[in-house]
Protein backbone atom coordinates (compact mmCIF):
# COMPACT_ATOMS: atom_id res chain seq x y z
CA UNK A 1 0.00 0.00 0.00
CA UNK A 2 1.52 3.33 -1.01
CA UNK A 3 1.76 6.04 1.93
CA UNK A 4 0.93 9.29 1.14
CA UNK A 5 1.31 12.52 3.32
CA UNK A 6 -1.54 14.69 3.89
CA UNK A 7 -2.24 18.12 5.77
CA UNK A 8 -3.87 17.80 8.95
CA UNK A 9 -4.07 21.42 10.43
CA UNK A 10 -2.93 24.96 9.49
CA UNK A 11 -1.39 27.82 11.21
CA UNK A 12 -0.19 30.93 11.40
CA UNK A 13 1.02 33.66 13.48
CA UNK A 14 1.76 37.80 13.22
CA UNK A 15 3.50 40.22 15.52
CA UNK A 16 1.68 42.57 16.85
CA UNK A 17 3.01 45.28 15.24
CA UNK A 18 1.30 46.34 11.92
CA UNK A 19 2.25 49.15 9.78
CA UNK A 20 0.44 50.53 7.06
CA UNK A 21 1.81 52.41 3.60
CA UNK A 22 1.09 55.48 5.54
CA UNK A 23 2.97 54.66 8.88
CA UNK A 24 5.77 53.19 7.16
CA UNK A 25 6.13 56.39 5.00
CA UNK A 26 6.28 58.42 8.01
CA UNK A 27 9.16 56.41 9.62
CA UNK A 28 11.30 56.43 6.86
CA UNK A 29 10.69 60.12 5.94
CA UNK A 30 12.11 61.08 9.15
CA UNK A 31 15.42 59.15 7.20
CA UNK A 32 14.74 61.14 4.37
CA UNK A 33 13.56 58.51 2.72
CA UNK A 34 10.53 59.41 0.86
CA UNK A 35 7.82 56.87 -0.62
CA UNK A 36 4.24 57.04 0.17
CA UNK A 37 1.28 54.64 0.05
CA UNK A 38 0.29 55.25 -3.65
CA UNK A 39 3.72 54.15 -5.15
CA UNK A 40 3.72 50.96 -2.93
CA UNK A 41 0.42 49.97 -4.09
CA UNK A 42 0.61 50.55 -7.75
CA UNK A 43 4.00 49.02 -7.74
CA UNK A 44 3.63 45.67 -5.09
CA UNK A 45 -0.03 45.50 -4.17
CA UNK A 46 1.46 45.68 -0.82
CA UNK A 47 -0.80 48.00 1.95
CA UNK A 48 0.39 46.81 5.01
CA UNK A 49 2.48 44.35 6.73
CA UNK A 50 3.56 43.40 10.71
CA UNK A 51 7.53 43.75 11.96
CA UNK A 52 8.18 41.63 14.62
CA UNK A 53 9.09 43.44 18.26
CA UNK A 54 13.12 43.77 19.20
CA UNK A 55 12.07 40.86 21.84
CA UNK A 56 10.93 38.40 19.34
CA UNK A 57 13.09 36.18 17.59
CA UNK A 58 12.18 33.85 14.37
CA UNK A 59 11.42 31.02 16.94
CA UNK A 60 8.89 32.83 18.88
CA UNK A 61 7.18 33.24 15.74
CA UNK A 62 7.53 29.51 14.78
CA UNK A 63 6.61 28.38 18.07
CA UNK A 64 3.28 30.37 17.78
CA UNK A 65 2.20 28.97 14.26
CA UNK A 66 3.28 25.43 15.24
CA UNK A 67 0.86 25.55 18.54
CA UNK A 68 -2.17 26.75 16.21
CA UNK A 69 -1.49 24.16 13.61
CA UNK A 70 -1.10 21.50 16.41
CA UNK A 71 -4.33 22.40 18.11
CA UNK A 72 -6.16 22.42 14.05
CA UNK A 73 -5.27 18.82 14.15
CA UNK A 74 -6.05 17.85 17.72
CA UNK A 75 -2.27 16.94 18.55
CA UNK A 76 0.09 17.34 21.25
CA UNK A 77 3.51 18.37 20.45
CA UNK A 78 4.56 14.94 21.73
CA UNK A 79 2.98 13.46 18.86
CA UNK A 80 5.31 14.43 16.11
CA UNK A 81 8.55 12.65 14.86
CA UNK A 82 9.70 15.16 12.68
CA UNK A 83 10.26 19.40 12.61
CA UNK A 84 11.49 21.08 9.90
CA UNK A 85 11.59 24.81 10.26
CA UNK A 86 12.14 27.05 6.56
CA UNK A 87 13.94 30.22 6.99
CA UNK A 88 16.63 32.79 6.29
CA UNK A 89 16.33 34.86 9.89
CA UNK A 90 17.18 32.04 12.24
CA UNK A 91 17.39 33.36 15.96
CA UNK A 92 21.48 32.74 15.26
CA UNK A 93 23.86 31.02 13.29
CA UNK A 94 22.79 27.99 15.10
CA UNK A 95 21.42 25.46 16.84
CA UNK A 96 18.87 25.72 14.32
CA UNK A 97 15.56 27.36 15.09
CA UNK A 98 13.62 24.10 14.85
CA UNK A 99 15.36 22.36 17.62
CA UNK A 100 14.11 25.40 19.88
CA UNK A 101 10.79 25.05 18.33
CA UNK A 102 10.82 21.38 20.01
CA UNK A 103 12.07 22.94 22.87
CA UNK A 104 9.61 25.64 23.40
CA UNK A 105 6.66 23.34 22.58
CA UNK A 106 8.16 20.48 24.93
CA UNK A 107 8.79 18.08 23.08
CA UNK A 108 12.24 16.29 22.59
CA UNK A 109 13.88 13.27 20.82
CA UNK A 110 12.70 13.56 17.38
CA UNK A 111 14.66 15.10 14.07
CA UNK A 112 14.64 18.71 14.19
CA UNK A 113 16.58 20.89 11.71
CA UNK A 114 16.07 24.26 9.34
CA UNK A 115 15.41 24.61 5.08
CA UNK A 116 17.42 27.39 3.57
CA UNK A 117 15.83 28.36 0.49
CA UNK A 118 15.07 31.83 1.09
CA UNK A 119 10.71 32.39 -0.17
CA UNK A 120 10.61 29.11 -1.76
CA UNK A 121 11.94 27.62 1.60
CA UNK A 122 8.48 25.78 2.35
CA UNK A 123 8.26 24.28 -0.56
CA UNK A 124 11.22 22.59 -0.45
CA UNK A 125 10.65 21.83 3.60
CA UNK A 126 7.37 20.34 2.47
CA UNK A 127 8.55 18.09 -0.20
CA UNK A 128 11.40 16.68 2.25
CA UNK A 129 8.55 16.21 5.30
CA UNK A 130 6.42 14.25 2.29
CA UNK A 131 9.32 12.22 1.14
CA UNK A 132 10.42 10.94 4.76
CA UNK A 133 6.87 10.41 5.42
CA UNK A 134 6.81 8.46 2.10
CA UNK A 135 10.17 6.74 3.07
CA UNK A 136 8.51 5.70 6.74
CA UNK A 137 10.87 7.96 8.70
CA UNK A 138 7.66 9.82 9.97
CA UNK A 139 4.56 9.39 10.89
CA UNK A 140 3.39 13.26 11.78
CA UNK A 141 5.41 15.94 10.54
CA UNK A 142 5.24 19.72 11.87
CA UNK A 143 6.32 21.96 8.87
CA UNK A 144 6.99 25.44 9.70
CA UNK A 145 8.00 28.88 7.34
CA UNK A 146 8.86 31.62 10.35
CA UNK A 147 10.95 34.88 8.74
CA UNK A 148 11.60 38.06 10.20
CA UNK A 149 12.86 40.21 7.68
CA UNK A 150 12.66 43.49 8.96
CA UNK A 151 15.77 42.72 11.08
CA UNK A 152 18.22 42.51 7.40
CA UNK A 153 16.45 45.19 5.32
CA UNK A 154 18.24 48.58 4.58
CA UNK A 155 15.17 51.38 5.64
CA UNK A 156 18.03 54.18 3.31
CA UNK A 157 16.35 51.82 -0.21
CA UNK A 158 12.59 52.24 -0.09
CA UNK A 159 12.51 49.82 -3.27
CA UNK A 160 13.34 46.59 -0.79
CA UNK A 161 12.34 47.92 2.70
CA UNK A 162 8.92 48.31 1.41
CA UNK A 163 7.93 45.10 0.17
CA UNK A 164 9.01 42.43 3.33
CA UNK A 165 7.00 41.83 6.51
CA UNK A 166 7.40 39.04 9.42
CA UNK A 167 5.58 36.65 10.16
CA UNK A 168 5.23 32.47 10.97
CA UNK A 169 3.33 29.87 8.99
CA UNK A 170 3.07 26.26 9.75
CA UNK A 171 0.99 22.78 8.73
CA UNK A 172 1.12 19.50 10.36
CA UNK A 173 1.19 16.33 7.91
CA UNK A 174 0.38 12.96 8.90
CA UNK A 175 0.88 9.75 7.43
CA UNK A 176 -2.44 7.97 5.19
CA UNK A 177 -3.61 5.93 2.78
CA UNK A 178 -5.53 8.75 0.90
CA UNK A 179 -3.94 11.16 -1.39
CA UNK A 180 -2.70 14.09 0.06
CA UNK A 181 0.35 15.03 -1.36
CA UNK A 182 0.02 14.31 -5.28
CA UNK A 183 3.69 15.76 -6.57
CA UNK A 184 6.31 17.85 -5.78
CA UNK A 185 9.10 19.73 -7.98
CA UNK A 186 12.08 21.48 -7.07
CA UNK A 187 14.93 23.90 -8.67
CA UNK A 188 17.95 25.77 -8.40
CA UNK A 189 20.59 27.70 -9.75
CA UNK A 190 23.62 29.66 -8.49
CA UNK A 191 24.14 31.47 -10.88
CA UNK A 192 21.26 33.84 -10.27
CA UNK A 193 22.80 34.24 -6.69
CA UNK A 194 23.57 37.92 -7.44
CA UNK A 195 19.81 39.29 -8.35
CA UNK A 196 18.56 38.45 -4.29
CA UNK A 197 21.01 38.19 -1.60
CA UNK A 198 22.24 39.33 1.67
CA UNK A 199 26.10 39.81 1.38
CA UNK A 200 27.21 39.51 5.08
CA UNK A 201 28.05 37.13 7.37
CA UNK A 202 30.11 36.59 10.85
CA UNK A 203 33.70 36.90 10.83
CA UNK A 204 36.09 36.86 13.60
CA UNK A 205 32.99 38.43 15.73
CA UNK A 206 32.06 40.92 13.16
CA UNK A 207 30.47 41.63 10.00
CA UNK A 208 31.84 40.75 7.10
CA UNK A 209 30.42 42.35 3.97
CA UNK A 210 26.95 43.85 3.84
CA UNK A 211 24.52 42.09 6.01
CA UNK A 212 21.10 43.74 4.51
CA UNK A 213 19.20 42.34 1.51
CA UNK A 214 19.83 43.58 -2.11
CA UNK A 215 17.75 43.01 -4.74
CA UNK A 216 17.65 43.46 -8.44
CA UNK A 217 13.60 43.94 -8.95
CA UNK A 218 13.22 43.31 -12.88
CA UNK A 219 15.63 40.40 -13.04
CA UNK A 220 13.84 38.75 -10.20
CA UNK A 221 10.24 40.02 -12.06
CA UNK A 222 11.64 38.37 -15.51
CA UNK A 223 12.96 35.18 -13.90
CA UNK A 224 10.25 34.66 -11.61
CA UNK A 225 7.39 34.85 -13.76
CA UNK A 226 9.02 31.99 -16.01
CA UNK A 227 9.93 29.35 -13.47
CA UNK A 228 6.81 29.34 -11.59
CA UNK A 229 4.78 28.98 -15.00
CA UNK A 230 6.91 25.98 -15.67
CA UNK A 231 6.83 24.48 -11.96
CA UNK A 232 3.46 24.10 -11.77
CA UNK A 233 2.98 22.56 -14.84
CA UNK A 234 5.74 20.50 -14.21
CA UNK A 235 3.74 19.43 -10.81
CA UNK A 236 0.33 18.74 -12.57
CA UNK A 237 2.22 16.63 -15.69
CA UNK A 238 3.42 14.51 -12.67
CA UNK A 239 -0.15 14.45 -10.98
CA UNK A 240 -1.59 13.88 -14.36
CA UNK A 241 -3.79 16.99 -13.59
CA UNK A 242 -4.11 19.92 -16.01
CA UNK A 243 -4.89 23.73 -15.38
CA UNK A 244 -8.62 23.07 -15.10
CA UNK A 245 -7.92 20.64 -11.84
CA UNK A 246 -6.52 23.43 -9.87
CA UNK A 247 -8.98 24.74 -7.27
CA UNK A 248 -6.59 27.11 -5.41
CA UNK A 249 -3.36 28.66 -6.30
CA UNK A 250 -1.36 29.78 -3.87
CA UNK A 251 2.11 31.34 -4.65
CA UNK A 252 4.42 32.80 -2.50
CA UNK A 253 3.27 36.44 -1.64
CA UNK A 254 5.61 38.58 -3.33
CA UNK A 255 4.47 40.93 -5.39
CA UNK A 256 0.82 41.03 -7.02
CA UNK A 257 2.08 41.46 -10.28
CA UNK A 258 4.27 38.53 -10.27
CA UNK A 259 1.09 36.68 -8.89
CA UNK A 260 -1.57 37.87 -11.26
CA UNK A 261 0.91 37.22 -14.39
CA UNK A 262 1.71 33.42 -13.44
CA UNK A 263 -2.06 33.01 -12.78
CA UNK A 264 -3.70 34.09 -16.06
CA UNK A 265 -0.47 31.83 -17.56
CA UNK A 266 -2.20 28.87 -15.99
CA UNK A 267 -5.06 30.35 -17.03
CA UNK A 268 -6.55 30.85 -13.40
CA UNK A 269 -8.95 33.90 -12.84
CA UNK A 270 -8.42 35.94 -9.41
CA UNK A 271 -11.43 34.09 -7.64
CA UNK A 272 -9.33 31.17 -7.50
CA UNK A 273 -5.61 32.54 -6.34
CA UNK A 274 -5.15 33.17 -2.32
CA UNK A 275 -4.12 36.91 -1.77
CA UNK A 276 -2.22 38.18 1.01
CA UNK A 277 0.32 39.71 0.10
CA UNK A 278 -1.51 43.00 0.49
CA UNK A 279 -1.57 42.76 4.20
CA UNK A 280 1.35 40.67 5.09
CA UNK A 281 3.92 42.01 2.43
CA UNK A 282 6.39 39.63 1.33
CA UNK A 283 7.22 37.11 4.18
CA UNK A 284 9.32 34.85 2.62
CA UNK A 285 9.28 31.15 3.49
CA UNK A 286 6.47 32.13 5.79
CA UNK A 287 4.34 33.71 3.31
CA UNK A 288 2.78 30.57 1.43
CA UNK A 289 1.82 28.90 5.15
CA UNK A 290 0.46 31.62 5.92
CA UNK A 291 -1.77 32.16 3.11
CA UNK A 292 -2.92 28.37 3.28
CA UNK A 293 -4.19 29.28 7.00
CA UNK A 294 -5.75 32.29 6.40
CA UNK A 295 -7.63 30.80 3.14
CA UNK A 296 -8.24 27.73 4.90
CA UNK A 297 -9.73 29.81 8.52
CA UNK A 298 -12.15 32.01 6.39
CA UNK A 299 -13.71 29.00 4.82
CA UNK A 300 -12.07 29.13 1.10
CA UNK A 301 -10.12 26.29 1.13
CA UNK A 302 -12.89 22.93 2.15
CA UNK A 303 -11.36 19.27 2.14
CA UNK A 304 -11.14 17.52 -1.13
CA UNK A 305 -10.05 20.65 -2.90
CA UNK A 306 -6.57 20.90 -5.09
CA UNK A 307 -4.09 23.39 -4.17
CA UNK A 308 -1.22 24.51 -5.93
CA UNK A 309 1.70 25.81 -3.65
CA UNK A 310 4.68 27.39 -5.14
CA UNK A 311 7.42 29.94 -4.48
CA UNK A 312 10.51 31.20 -6.18
CA UNK A 313 13.44 32.82 -4.14
CA UNK A 314 17.00 33.83 -3.92
CA UNK A 315 19.54 31.53 -4.57
CA UNK A 316 17.77 31.26 -7.10
CA UNK A 317 15.32 28.89 -5.49
CA UNK A 318 12.07 27.62 -6.81
CA UNK A 319 9.33 24.71 -6.86
CA UNK A 320 5.93 23.50 -6.47
CA UNK A 321 3.91 21.43 -4.19
CA UNK A 322 0.33 19.81 -6.07
CA UNK A 323 -1.76 18.49 -3.20
CA UNK A 324 -5.64 17.60 -2.40
CA UNK A 325 -6.26 19.21 0.90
Amino acid sequence: MRIYSRILGTGSYLPARRLSNADLAAELAQQGVETSDDWIVERTGIRARHFAADEQGCSDLATEAARQALSAAGLAAQDIDLIIVATSTPDMVFPSVATMVQHKLGAAGCPAFDVQAVCSGFIYALTVADSMIQSGSAKRALVIGSEIFSRILDFKDRTTCVLFGDGAGAVVLEASDQPGILATDLHADGKYKDILCVPGHVNRGGILGDPVLKMDGQAVFKLAVGVLEDTARASLAKANLTDADIDWLIPHQANIRIMQSTAKKLKLGADKMVVTVDQHGNTSAASIPLALDTAVRDGRIQRGQTLMLEGVGGGFTWGSVLLRY
